[in-house]
């Protein structure tokens, strides 16, 4: 389940603003918050950056050991990875490059069906199959394709199994088909990897030094906490090393909070995009009422609107959140276990934001 799912689940289900304490006490709230995630959130391991507070962390970096989370230690950030391409996408857009409504097809022609458009694909209005459903992601599975490497279009030619789910731009339907798609479409336009685009346009001019897009390469650089998955047996594997091709543009890449919170902040606060563009980052429908072209948004109890984005991958989960003048990245490293931040998740963004 993702991050934000759980935690607006939780909002839903409650009509009341949640209690804050004093702001002398914010970080000892915060931190019995991140502990309790460690102790009954399925978390080994919880590492969040919060505008104000710095970092505050808690759990283990190993299994079995006592090694604290490193203060700003990278890891798998999963579908955090899509506000980066969506970004990329919406600057050739403002270049003139591309249409956010005009048909994929016009730049890659014969590998979608032609009524899906750019906006379909960063708003998961295409009505593209999620490849991911037919990836052996589970326990007993993964293990067959943890060290594979994957070609893109394999991923598409996946999905391309399975007949479109709905009329394009009749439903929202979150799929990491529309990533991949936008991951070719950034690279037929530019004539270069998309991935060299995100370094260039973003990692770059932000000094994002700590975060990466490691293509083939199994390894996670640099102090990191390590993840999990349990086998099929529920013993624990370590499953830090792993082959992200299989994520590609919509879950491949790598961070640490203090660059995932340097990057929130910027693109909330429009320094990479052009007004027109901003805009359109943020705008959601009927159709998608929490989800704008690769940001969520999430509206608390307490009359704050947060937008981000989140993701998991086998051994860890990742959150980016806030609004232009405060944020949280969060960073989770999974004990065997498994389970969702839940409840106490969600009393963490009250405690943050509210």
């Amino acid at each position: 389940m993702k991050l934000v799912a759980a935690f607006t689940a939780a909002a839903l289900l409650t009509t009341a603003g949640v209690a804050s304490a004093a702001p002398a006490g914010e970080r000892e709230a915060v931190q019995q918050i991140i502990d309790q995630l460690t102790t009954s959130g399925g978390a080994l391991g919880v590492q969040a950056r919060i505008t104000g507070l710095g970092t505050v962390r808690s759990g283990s970096a190993v299994l079995g050991s006592r090694e604290p989370v490193p203060h700003n230690g990278t890891f798998r950030i999963g579908s955090v990875t899509k506000p980066f391409v969506s970004t990329v996408v919406l600057q050739l857009a403002g270049e003139g490059k591309v249409s956010l409504d005009e048909p994929v097809s016009r730049h890659l022609p014969g590998l979608i069906d032609d009524r899906i458009t750019v906006r379909h694909l960063l708003q998961h209005t295409s009505g593209l199959h999620d490849y991911t459903e037919d990836l052996p992601l589970d326990p007993a599975g993964f293990p067959s394709i943890r060290f594979r490497t994957w070609d893109p279009h394999e991923l598409v030619d996946i999905a391309l199994r399975h007949p479109l789910g709905f009329e394009p731009g009749a439903e929202h339907s979150y799929s990491n088909t529309n990533y991949i798609v936008a991951g070719l479409l950034i690279s037929k336009i530019t004539g270069r990897p998309y991935q060299r685009e995100v370094e260039q346009r973003i990692l770059k001019p932000l000094r994002l030094k700590d975060t990466s897009l490691p293509l083939n390469s199994v390894d996670v650089p640099g102090l990191h906490a390590h993840g999990y998955l349990p086998d099929a047996d529920g013993k624990p594997v370590d499953v830090t090393r792993l082959n992200p091709s299989w994520g590609w543009a919509a879950g491949e890449m790598i961070s640490t909070t203090r660059d995932l919170d340097a990057f929130l902040e910027a693109l909330l606060g429009g320094k990479l995009l052009k007004p027109a563009q901003q805009q359109e980052l943020m705008k959601t429908t009927a159709v998608s009422p929490n989800y704008g072209l690769g940001i969520s948004v999430l509206p608390l109890p307490c009359g704050v609107t947060l937008h981000g984005s989140d993701g998991t991958i086998p051994g860890y989960a990742a959150m980016m959140i806030g609004t232009p003048d405060k944020r949280m990245a969060l960073s989770i490293n999974q004990a065997a276990n498994g389970g969702t931040p839940g409840d106490a998740g969600f009393r963490l963004l009250n405690e943050v934001f509210c």
